[in-house]
């Protein structure tokens, strides 16, 4: 849903340079499998949460634990369970309301009853249907605005007729846009120039794939490293392949001048326009499939967290297998109840893919730093941790109050560099630049590379940078 509804809206808004996050999301696929995943399996971690607590102590895993659990239900459920109806009502006609409820109701059943097993092996089935769907919907697409002389004839027509759309960095002032409420915007505000390749944008990739439970417990449960960073790797590729499939259409259907009257409804309006009945049936059950398995993934990953890093550890210490899992599957359904009680009231906002990268920016800065420093710095310490957690907020909801111009991924780059600089201080102060208990110490052993996965990433890197040089 954050892809095909929620981006393809912002492609109609911002061009090309949305893809950004997917691309640069190819790289950090790699940085993750490379540096993160191996210390995560080699220390049997199941959770992000509990990997605090071996770092660090159970104050940093408690309190990063609720923090999660805020942006899993409170940000990722809601915004899912709203562009899932959202799809719903512009494709079915079904009130949003009743597409809410209708996604909520199954993704609940499919969660408790099918397990995290059940959502691994049906995404492999629903990937295959949503890229090839996908990429048929864009070849359509292209091929009606290319007045019926083929895919490429309508993609070269929209670079020489919309080119302010096909530029990866975007200068302050160079693309103005109307909002939803014909509020000129700039999109810089967004996606604001080269900071994007080196500031908060590698936060917002990093926190994502490299400490989220919701992604990375499906790594975590890969039978050996080898196969974990081969996996991750062919995550990369597809990557690369993403824009083509939601940003390209929604750019079709800002220079087809779309009757829509929210960006969110640019691909549900492509899909209905330019796909045939079989077609479209087939894309919008495999989409359809795959939020119901993204909103089970994140009550998966809800209910484990509360489960295993809160209940088990404050409530009852003593619980039996049967109450935990009892316990995970009340949590579901209660985060999903919250849900889907706030997703209508998503309905006013411009483009929820930035509402998703901006509200979980709150966040990650604060996050990343501890689980950086903790990788990677010896010296790291709980107290320090804990500090850099609870500014974190607070930090960035004063920044954006104090410089309400300054676009949210500069915040983020600069809540993260000041979280990096306190954990440091504190920690060199309170540890008097002695290793810190429980620091992770780094080998040769831990750190492996798999030459199959080698030679997949020297690939990524090398398509992704001609791919920037195409379209700087």
């Amino acid at each position: 849903a954050e892809q095909f509804i929620g981006m393809s809206g912002s492609g109609f808004r911002l061009g090309l340079a949305i893809a950004t996050y997917e691309w640069m999301a190819a790289i950090t696929l790699l940085l993750v499998a490379w540096l993160f995943i191996p210390i995560y399996l080699k220390k049997g971690i199941y959770t992000m949460p509990q990997f605090l607590e071996v770092r660090y102590d159970a104050r940093v895993r408690t309190l990063l634990a609720v923090f999660w659990l805020l942006v899993y239900v409170f940000v990722n459920l809601t915004s899912v369970v709203y562009l899932g109806a959202l799809a719903l009502r512009d494709i079915m006609g079904i009130a949003l309301w009743q597409g809410v409820l209708a996604l909520a109701v199954f993704a609940t059943v499919y969660s408790i009853y099918g397990g995290l097993k059940a959502v691994a092996w049906t995404d492999v089935v629903q990937v295959c249907f949503l890229i090839g769907g996908g990429l048929l919907t864009t070849v359509l697409a292209l091929n009606a605005y290319g007045g019926g002389e083929g895919a490429f004839s309508g993609l070269n027509k929209l670079l020489n007729e919309v080119p302010d759309r096909f530029n990866m960095i975007l200068m302050q002032g160079e693309l103005i846009y109307a909002d939803d409420d014909g509020i000129q915007q700039d999109a810089w505000e967004l996606l604001p120039g080269i900071g994007v390749l080196v500031g908060g944008m590698w936060i917002a990739n990093l926190f994502y794939w490299g400490c989220n439970q919701y992604i990375i417990q499906r790594t975590l449960a890969a039978p050996s490293l080898k196969e974990a960073q081969r996996g991750v790797a062919f995550a990369g590729f597809l990557k690369l392949l993403l824009p083509l499939i939601v940003v390209v259409p929604g750019i079709v259907a800002y220079a087809l001048e779309a009757p829509i009257g929210a960006a969110d409804e640019a691909y549900p309006w492509l899909l209905n326009a330019y796909v045939g009945p079989g077609l479209k049936g087939l894309t919008f059950a495999a989409l359809i499939a795959a939020i119901v398995s993204s909103l089970a993934s994140m009550m998966n990953s809800t209910s484990t967290i509360f489960t295993m890093d809160l209940y088990r550890n404050y409530i009852r210490p003593n619980a039996s297998q049967r109450d935990l899992v009892r316990t995970g599957r009340l949590v579901a359904l209660v985060s999903m109840a919250i849900a889907a009680i706030l997703a209508p009231q998503l309905a006013s906002l411009d483009q929820v893919f930035q509402y998703i990268q901006e509200y979980t920016g709150f966040v990650s800065p604060g996050v990343l730093a501890i689980f950086v420093l903790g990788l990677f710095w010896k010296k790291s310490t709980a107290n320090a941790a804990l500090i850099s957690a609870l500014l974190s907020i607070p930090l960035s909801a004063a920044m954006k109050w104090a410089m309400p111009g300054m676009p949210f991924l500069d915040r983020m780059g600069w809540v993260f560099v000041i979280s990096v600089a306190l954990i440091v201080v504190v920690s060199l102060i309170e540890g008097r630049g002695k290793d810190s208990r429980g620091a992770v110490v780094i080998s040769r052993s831990v750190i492996q590379t798999d030459p199959v996965f080698a030679i997949l990433a020297f690939g990524i890197m090398a398509v992704t940078a001609a791919l920037y040089v195409i379209f700087w």
